[in-house]
């Protein structure tokens, strides 16, 4: 299986001995982790009009994926002062989870909050190294690899404090308690308003990454 927290999992459900399973780690693309293309960055850039800051999310968009608490997180943290901020949300089918959109709505963000909808794997590495931060609040994960790219792609991780998610980021992200949208904006704010934080999460994903590859 792909972590120890999923080993612990399937331990609790099903009757077989530990020694029967091993823990293999997911890998993320090499692309993820290549020199950056500075041309095809500022191509996405320009094609999507991402001239501002902006925290981003991708993955898919269930509801234990908990983007709704992100939403209201992100509201919290504009209402702080950080009008200047975006949030862009990339994921499969988003279109299909009206909640999304009344979330967006009922918070008044309609016009900082993007919905992108699928990207290839090319795109998405260029939107990892122009965030400002990634954010994937997770209730549950069985690995989580979203926030491994974005931290071979050294861009700064917020994510949640359950489940596989801190096996996954050990100490080179943010962990946060994704049910309280507070805990959340606080990470978010802290990484947005202090470089000298955000340098040292690029700094110990690099390293981080390295070490969980070779595991």
């Amino acid at each position: 299986t792909v972590s120890e927290s999923s080993k612990r999992d399937i331990l609790r459900y099903v009757d077989i001995s530990p020694d029967k399973i091993d823990v293999i780690y997911n890998s993320y693309d090499e692309r993820f982790a290549a020199p950056p293309d500075v041309g095809a960055i500022d191509r996405i850039r320009e094609r999507y009009q991402l001239h501002d800051p902006f925290v981003l999310y991708a993955g898919n968009v269930k509801p234990h994926k908990n983007i709704e608490r992100l939403i209201e997180a992100f509201d919290v943290v504009r209402r702080r002062g950080l009008e200047h901020l975006r949030l862009v949300l990339i994921g499969d089918d988003i279109s299909r989870y009206a909640a999304l959109r009344r979330a967006v709505h009922r918070h008044q963000l309609h016009r900082c909050v993007r919905f992108l909808g699928y990207m290839p794997e090319d795109s998405l590495v260029a939107l990892y190294r122009l965030a400002s931060v990634f954010v994937f609040p997770s209730l549950y994960e069985g690995f989580g690899l979203p926030p491994l790219e974005a931290m071979a792609s050294g861009t700064p991780v917020v994510t949640s404090n359950v489940s596989s998610l801190p096996e996954v980021a050990g100490d080179a992200a943010l962990l946060v308690n994704p049910y309280d949208p507070d805990d959340i904006a606080n990470a978010i704010e802290r990484v947005v308003t202090d470089e000298a934080l955000a340098a040292d999460l690029r700094r110990r994903s690099e390293e981080h990454t390295s070490e969980l590859q070779s595991h």
